[in-house]
């Protein structure tokens, strides 16, 4: 695997990304979604790829629990937040509340809050 610096920010990522958009917690059962999550890694992808909208929330379930046994000083979670996630009107959008919330529900989900 080749990596790269992000920008100026120091951050180095790998050249490619494994994402969970649309398989896992949806497509794929979560034995299988961890055997791809553990392939990538073994192949030396240190940056994953995710949002909280992803089957309805629970591909960052998935991709956290994938992740366990990992460290998380030796990856890089990517996750978005704007598209609804609820029903209120503050469950959407990229108003401070919102973001903040998402941000915490995320790291929750992905089990590194």
């Amino acid at each position: 695997m080749n990596y790269r610096k992000l920008g100026a920010s120091g951050l180095v990522v790998s050249e490619m990304a494994l994402g969970n958009w649309i398989t896992h917690g949806a497509q794929v059962d979560n034995e299988t979604a961890r055997a791809c999550v553990h392939a990538a890694w073994d192949a030396g992808i240190t940056t994953f790829d995710t949002a909280d909208v992803y089957s309805e929330t629970r591909a960052e379930a998935v991709l956290g629990q994938a992740l366990k046994g990992i460290r998380r000083e030796s990856i890089e979670l990517c996750t978005k937040v704007y598209h609804p996630t609820g029903t209120g009107p503050n469950d959407r959008g990229l108003s401070r509340k919102h973001m903040m919330e998402a941000c915490h529900a995320s790291l929750k989900r992905l089990q590194t809050d």
